[in-house]
């Protein structure tokens, strides 16, 4: 019997093993898997987004902080209209006391009213207890102040409107510009990795040359010295290009962590165009006038108010009030219980004339006038500039292409000249050097030539920025 027990009491136990052990086996899979999953799930997490330049402009004016309070200030705006619009409206207060005094106010009387003439007697008037709720209007009849302030603040939403156009030119220009300069960094690592490709193809050949005998150890050397430096030089412009992409993300107001891949620009694509030199711009359309105009708009407001001050105001007012006395607590109480209750009520047509303020008002009308003057100071090297910058950008556009045209034929050469010399090297008809300075002159040129193309959009952009079009880049 105690065998048997024995031998049921070992299978139940091996049962519970064999069941705890499947168990554990499926839990330390999943912890095992559970990294796999975090990577997968990070991977999917940080996809590279794909980014076109209408991309990138369209994401910046939704997402970037400038852009977005810029917006904030718009609505901001409307509300500034409802604040002035509640001065021409009623203006209705209401109001409740409960005062109560222990010791009332005596007053002097002639004892003759009581009998005792020739004395003076003391009487207390009132009661010690006094409630009142009441309720005031005050309704602006004239008030020249208010309506101008009506006017002053549709303007001021004017303002913000062209305020926020202003602040979405600006972030298109930065983004746009910000972009070009990641794909011309990205140029400038093809480059040399197409240097590094060549050169370790001569690399190669010399290995095998020195092997042989037919070369020495001090050009193997310099050659693979040659090498360490442009992959160095690689990675430099690796590190640019995740800094560009940074500040391009930062002006995009995108997360700096998240992965962007921006698309290879053919540089066939690319068709510089010439600006005739007297060809004009009418800077009055430009945006950055419009909001100077506007604020001009806003100070003249300002000025015709304060004229307002020497005009009269006027304006009706009310009042209605319920009172309680007692020498009691009067609350819920009636006459009955000694409350006396009772109404009072007035209506009134205020006018107040000013007449003198120490020449107050004249002081703050020739402060306005003074910036008013100064803004159109302000206004009229508005101008200057923008026609300025208007004529640096045509002469940066065609220099740009003069520029771009010569490094072109550089860079043509430099190729003919690099093979050349390599052909000539392989038949021992050219030096390690002349190769080595025939492959930097190669790099120098296509570099120049990347840092052509960048000058050109720049000066695109910013030519674009000069006739108001910059929003044309969305298209």
């Amino acid at each position: 019997m105690k065998d048997i027990f024995q031998m049921e009491v070992t299978k139940v136990v091996k049962k519970a093993c064999d069941k705890w052990s499947n168990t554990y086996k499926s839990i330390w899979r999943l912890i095992m898997l559970l990294p796999t999953l975090f990577v997968f799930n990070t991977t999917n997490a940080q996809q590279p987004v794909p980014l076109t330049l209408k991309n990138a402009l369209q994401y910046a004016l939704e997402a970037s902080q400038n852009a977005r309070k810029a917006k904030l200030d718009i609505e901001n705006s409307q509300y500034k209209i409802d604040e002035v619009k509640a001065r021409a409206l009623p203006q209705i207060n209401g109001s409740s006391s409960l005062t109560y005094n222990p010791i009332l106010q005596q007053s002097a009387l002639p004892g003759d009213f009581f009998g005792q003439p020739g004395s003076t007697v003391l009487v207390a008037f009132g009661q010690k207890w006094n409630a009142n709720v009441g309720l005031s209007l005050n309704q602006t009849i004239f008030d020249n102040a208010v309506f101008t302030g009506l006017k002053a603040a549709k303007t001021t939403a004017e303002f913000y409107q062209l305020n926020s156009q202003l602040t979405e030119e600006q972030i298109i220009e930065q983004v746009a510009t910000g972009y070009y300069r990641v794909l011309v960094q990205r140029q400038q690592v093809g480059v040399v990795d197409s240097t590094i490709k060549n050169t370790q193809k001569v690399q190669g050949t010399l290995q095998s040359l020195y092997e042989n005998g037919l070369a020495k150890k001090i050009d193997v050397d310099r050659i693979s010295v040659n090498v360490s430096n442009l992959r160095s030089r690689r990675q430099q412009l690796i590190n640019g290009v995740q800094l560009l992409e940074n500040q391009l993300k930062f002006f995009m107001g995108m997360p700096i962590e998240t992965s962007i891949i921006i698309p290879d620009i053919q540089l066939s694509e690319i068709n510089p165009q010439a600006v005739a030199k007297d060809e004009q711009v009418n800077a009055s359309n430009r945006t950055e006038l419009a909001v100077l105009k506007t604020q001009e708009k806003l100070l003249q407001y300002q000025l015709q108010a304060t004229r307002s001050e020497y005009l009269p105001t006027l304006s009706l007012s009310g009042s209605y009030s319920y009172q309680g006395l007692s020498n009691g607590f009067p609350v819920f109480k009636g006459q009955d219980n000694g409350a006396n209750w009772f109404d009072v009520a007035s209506v009134g047509l205020n006018l107040r004339i000013p007449i003198f303020n120490g020449n107050a008002t004249k002081a703050r009308i020739k402060q306005s006038d003074v910036q008013i003057r100064k803004l159109k100071e302000d206004i009229s090297q508005t101008k200057l500039s923008l026609n300025l910058a208007y004529e640096n950008a045509k002469t940066q556009i065609n220099n740009s292409i003069i520029t771009l045209n010569s490094q072109q034929a550089n860079v043509r050469l430099a190729e003919e000249v690099y093979f050349n010399t390599q052909n000539n090297y392989k038949n021992g008809l050219a030096t390690l050097t002349d190769l080595l300075d025939a492959e930097y002159s190669l790099t120098v040129t296509q570099t120049d030539y990347s840092s052509a193309l960048l000058d050109y959009r720049v000066a695109e952009i910013q030519l674009m920025k000069a006739k108001g079009s910059l929003k044309s880049l969305l298209n």
